[in-house]
């Protein structure tokens, strides 16, 4: 399962490589309304939810590292589709969306990083991108006041770092499969 794991970590690196980009188009546009910023999000939240999904199905989801990945996909794509159906949610609302997905997925990779620690190196790589994201919903749960303008840099600093964290870790992936002398990438 765990070769499996590593012989797709484009998955990962597509993930980390998607947060990057809504991180920086968060940057660029602060401005965003907070119906643009909901619908970023919805499309966001969809995408990775998907890539969790092809990964949990890609590593058999009758593991408990599938297991975890397919609940994150699920929720991902739950969330993305509540961003969508609700774009004129209030601001607290959506910061609490933000909050309740950030946090559940933040568990599921701390979940997935236990799992993997005794198969892999690099696996705290993942466990931090679980903290990060644990960190991250916690402090919008905690002080969801704070402004639109505050929220849309929040999530895109959360973003860009959770999406280098996941690309470094897909290469390291990467550099460990290819390293096994019977299967190569």
């Amino acid at each position: 399962m765990v070769v499996l794991f590593a012989r797709n970590w484009w998955t990962l690196a597509l993930r980390g490589l998607a947060a990057i980009l809504f991180g920086v188009a968060a940057f660029v546009w602060p401005g965003l309304t907070l119906v643009a910023l909901t619908l970023l999000f919805g499309v966001y939240a969809l995408l990775d939810g998907a890539l969790a999904l092809a990964t949990a199905f890609i590593t058999h989801p009758d593991g408990p590292l599938g297991w975890a990945l397919l609940a994150e996909g699920l929720l991902g794509i739950g969330t993305g589709l509540l961003a969508f159906f609700w774009p004129g949610l209030t601001a607290l609302a959506m910061v609490y969306l933000v909050a309740v997905w950030s946090i559940a997925t933040g568990a599921a990779e701390i979940g997935a990083a236990i799992q993997l620690r005794k198969d892999i190196e690099g696996e705290w790589l993942l466990a931090l991108v679980g903290l990060l994201s644990v960190g991250f919903g916690l402090a919008l749960a905690f002080r969801p006041g704070t402004g639109t303008l505050a929220l849309i840099w929040l999530i895109g600093a959360f973003a860009f770092g959770f999406g280098i964290l996941l690309l470094v870790l897909a290469f390291r992936l990467r550099a460990w499969v290819q390293q096994l002398p019977t299967l190569g990438a």
